[in-house]
C-alpha cells in the first residue's frame, strides 16, 4: 500500500486491551467503539452509473454504525468532465485493492466492504447483505478503537488482537466536508450532486502488532483540515496490498 508515512509517538497501553467509546458528539454516546464495518465506494462524476450509488452513499455517511469514506477517481475524465473531487490516489488505492482481490479490472461504481470484498456501491442489497455477512462470520470490526483529545492532541487507542491477523497498519484516511457540484460536461451534465466523505489523503500513522497500543497525532494536524478524518487498523500483504480492515472508527474535530 503506497501509503505517505508521518511521525506519531505512540506508546503501549498497560493491561489487556480496554473496553469504551470512541469520541464522538453527546448525542451519539450510545455508540460503540466497534461499527459495524467499513464502507468505501470508488465513484466519479463523470460515470453515469454513479449517481444512484452517490445518492445511497449519502444515506450510509449518516449512519452512526459504518464508517463510510469515498474515494472519487479520475480515469472517466477523458468523457468531458473532469471530476472536481478526484485524486490521483484515489485511483491508485482503488487498483491495490483490484490486484489484493485478484480481478483483472476497476469499475464503478465499486464498495470495497471490510477491505475484504467488492460488490456494486448502488445495490443496498448487496452493500448491507455483505455487512451483515461479515459480522455474523466474524469478518467484522473485531479490534475496538478508541479516539479522545486533549488540550494539544489527538489520542487512538487500539485494543488487543485475539484471535486472526495481529499485524496492520494504522491509517488515517481525510476527507472533505458535503459539497454539492453542478456537473456541465459529459455524461451526467446538468446533474447537481451533493458529495460526502470524499476523501482528500491517505496517511500512516504507525504498526500494530495486536497488542493494546496507543497512538498520539498533534491535534493541529486535524484542526487544520477543512473536512473530517477517520482511522482505519488495516492489514496489509508482503506484497504491499491492503488486506482486511480489522477495526475503525471517525476522529472528531473539536
Amino acid at each position: 500500500m503506497r501509503l505517505a508515512a508521518f511521525a506519531l509517538a505512540f506508546s503501549m497501553l498497560a493491561g489487556n486491551g480496554f473496553a469504551g467509546e470512541a469520541d464522538r458528539p453527546q448525542s451519539d454516546k450510545s455508540r460503540t467503539d466497534r461499527p459495524l464495518g467499513v464502507v468505501e465506494l470508488f465513484t466519479s462524476q463523470g460515470c453515469s452509473s454513479c449517481p444512484p450509488a452517490d445518492e445511497f452513499f449519502t444515506e450510509l455517511a449518516a449512519r452512526q454504525d459504518i464508517v463510510a469514506l469515498a474515494y472519487h477517481v479520475d480515469y472517466w475524465d477523458y468523457l468531458g468532465w473532469q471530476d472536481t473531487l478526484s485524486r490521483k490516489e484515489n485511483t491508485e488505492r482503488q487498483y491495490q485493492y483490484m490486484r489484493a482481490f485478484g480481478s483483472r479490472s476497476v469499475y464503478t461504481p465499486q464498495a470495497v466492504i471490510n477491505g475484504r470484498s467488492h460488490v456494486n456501491g448502488a445495490s443496498r442489497r448487496e452493500v448491507d447483505g455483505a455487512l451483515a455477512r461479515m459480522e455474523k462470520s466474524g469478518e467484522g470490526m473485531r479490534v475496538g478503537i478508541k479516539v479522545s483529545r486533549t488540550s494539544d492532541r489527538v489520542v487512538i487507542d487500539t485494543g488487543d488482537a485475539g484471535t486472526g491477523p495481529s499485524d496492520a497498519h494504522v491509517v488515517i484516511v481525510y476527507f472533505d466536508p458535503p459539497q454539492t457540484v453542478t456537473i456541465g460536461k459529459g455524461e451526467n451534465t446538468g446533474r447537481s450532486m451533493t458529495y460526502w466523505n470524499a476523501v482528500t489523503g491517505i496517511q500512516t500513522a504507525g504498526m500494530w502488532h495486536g497488542k493494546a497500543q496507543r497512538y498520539e497525532l498533534p491535534l493541529s494536524e486535524i484542526s487544520k483540515k477543512k473536512g473530517g478524518c477517520a482511522v482505519l487498523l488495516q492489514s496489509v500483504g508482503k506484497d504491499g496490498l491492503p488486506g482486511p480492515i480489522l477495526g475503525a472508527a471517525f476522529i472528531r474535530k473539536p
